[in-house]
């Protein structure tokens, strides 16, 4: 008689069913990392940087539901103005902890990202026909998923995907590095309407810089490629636990340093000790009292 094999072990952590471009290229960059965000989902103190590039992509959402003869620099430092009303009390920002003097800076620099746009385009001659536009499609049996920041028709008819952008433009040599995420929208575009982008734009309004490349059906194809082949690294790294560390420049920007082995952490620490950091950081501040 044939003896039943013992059920395999259960996998390590549970295969995430969807993933975006991001998190995809969290991944290839550092498996590690992508563990805490991705697969634990640790919550990572909000930086300034990222703040400051969610409240400037919403002003520009808001401008642009506007009617195209309203879409004026004045307009555009009122929905600004929104957008940071909105925002004051999201954890994003009160985690930020700014002072006065600090907020009035935030609120500075915003305002010099949304002038540079005006420099770059002309927002009464954009067609656009989604914004934030949030799209999935099925890789075999992931859900790739995004937002798209502006989906537009050019002269012709063509989509035209626009991603805006308020960290500093790549130089030459990481352009096409700085690409690779947008592709994953030409091929979510070519899943979902049936059509390949005519061009996909990055909008760096730091420097008035605007990066643009034609997807082709070779690149859409490399894209579907790509993705299931993490994807099985993926779901190899969750059964097995094993997602090793990847050192480089971006750890110095990680919010999981403290944890990673390749600098002496416990990741096994991190589930308990992130959550209490995070939930500390968000807590109310004591007001100190001054006698008179």
């Amino acid at each position: 008689m044939t003896e039943i094999a013992a059920d395999a072990d259960p996998p390590a952590y549970t295969v995430p069913m969807s993933l975006s471009p991001s998190r995809v290229g969290s991944f290839t960059s550092c498996p590690m990392q992508f563990r805490f965000s991705s697969i634990q989902k640790l919550p990572e103190p909000p930086g300034i940087a990222t703040t400051k590039g969610t409240i400037v992509h919403r002003a520009l959402e808001l401008l642009f539901v506007r009617p195209t003869t309203d879409r004026t620099p004045a307009s555009l430092a009122i929905d600004l103005a929104t957008a940071l009303d909105e925002y004051s009390t999201h954890p994003d920002y009160v985690g930020l902890r700014l002072d006065a003097a600090a907020a009035a800076s935030f609120r500075s620099e915003c305002e010099t990202l949304i002038e540079k746009y005006f420099a770059m385009e002309d927002p009464t001659t954009v067609r656009e026909i989604g914004l934030e536009l949030w799209m999935t499609a099925d890789v075999g049996s992931l859900q790739l998923r995004g937002i798209i920041d502006r989906l537009e028709l050019d002269e012709h008819g063509g989509l035209v995907v626009t991603d805006y952008k308020t960290g500093r433009a790549p130089s030459g040599r990481f352009e096409q590095k700085s690409l690779a995420g947008v592709h994953f929208y030409a091929f979510l575009c070519e899943q979902v309407f049936g059509v390949i982008p005519s061009k996909i734009r990055l909008m760096y309004l730091k420097s008035g810089e605007t990066i643009e490349t034609v997807p082709s059906p070779q690149s859409v194809k490399f894209i579907t490629t790509r993705t299931k082949a993490v994807w099985s690294a993926v779901e190899r790294a969750c059964t097995t636990g094993d997602f090793r560390p990847n050192q480089s420049n971006l750890c110095n920007w990680c919010s999981f340093q403290q944890w990673c082995p390749a600098f002496g952490g416990n990741p096994d620490l991190a589930e308990v000790e992130a959550r209490a950091a995070y939930d500390a950081l968000l807590a109310p501040q004591p007001v100190s009292v001054t006698s008179p």
